[in-house]
């Protein structure tokens, strides 16, 4: 079984504190979302995390490790700009195969693996929302059916946007956790 207070843990709190301002208010959310999307697996084993337990694909291990991917190809747009992300409208099937794989735990990854992945993760991106000089900095957005053509994101609304999208996640995996045995992140 993997016990999130034995894996490592992202420093955002810490992180936070440091900067202050906005900044701290959008790491300290962000935290919090974290916080509850590694609490879905405390306790269980790698077989547990890889169980799809809901219609659809999703696993817990497989949520965080697609957080994880978010979170990271989201921080190097932020650093490169459009070069760094792909060019949705361009993926071939295998590309879309590839990206399904993210959505599961595969052959060979553990828990712990997939969770100290997700701590290196978000370690460096609230050691870059510490560092960055300007939120106000933006690229324009990759070609992708599901972006406005020519829109730009400023580094804020990406920030904002990996917030967004592990707080959904975290509200998924509370669901697949309760169905798989019962325990419950709040309440």
């Amino acid at each position: 079984m993997t016990d999130i207070t034995t894996a490592t843990e992202p420093t955002t709190e810490q992180t936070a504190e440091a900067v202050g301002g906005e900044r701290a208010d959008l790491l300290a959310v962000l935290g919090k979302s974290r916080h509850f999307l590694r609490f879905t697996t405390r306790d269980l084993t790698d077989e547990q995390a890889g169980l799809r337990t809901t219609a659809g694909e999703l696993c817990l291990g497989g949520l965080i490790k697609h957080v994880t991917s978010v979170e990271r190809g989201w921080v190097d747009f932020i650093l490169e700009g459009t070069s760094a992300m792909s060019d949705f409208s361009a993926m071939t099937e295998a590309d879309f195969a590839r990206r399904a794989d993210e959505f599961r735990m595969l052959p060979g990854e553990t828990l712990a693996g997939v969770l100290a992945d997700y701590a290196e993760t978000a370690r460096r991106t609230d050691e870059l929302i510490a560092v960055l000089p300007d939120l106000d900095v933006s690229h324009p957005l990759p070609k992708a059916p599901w972006f406005e053509p020519g829109a730009r994101w400023s580094a804020r609304k990406v920030l904002m946007h990996i917030i967004a999208e592990t707080s959904q996640h975290a509200g998924h995996a509370d669901i697949i956790r309760e169905t798989l045995d019962g325990a419950k992140s709040m309440g």
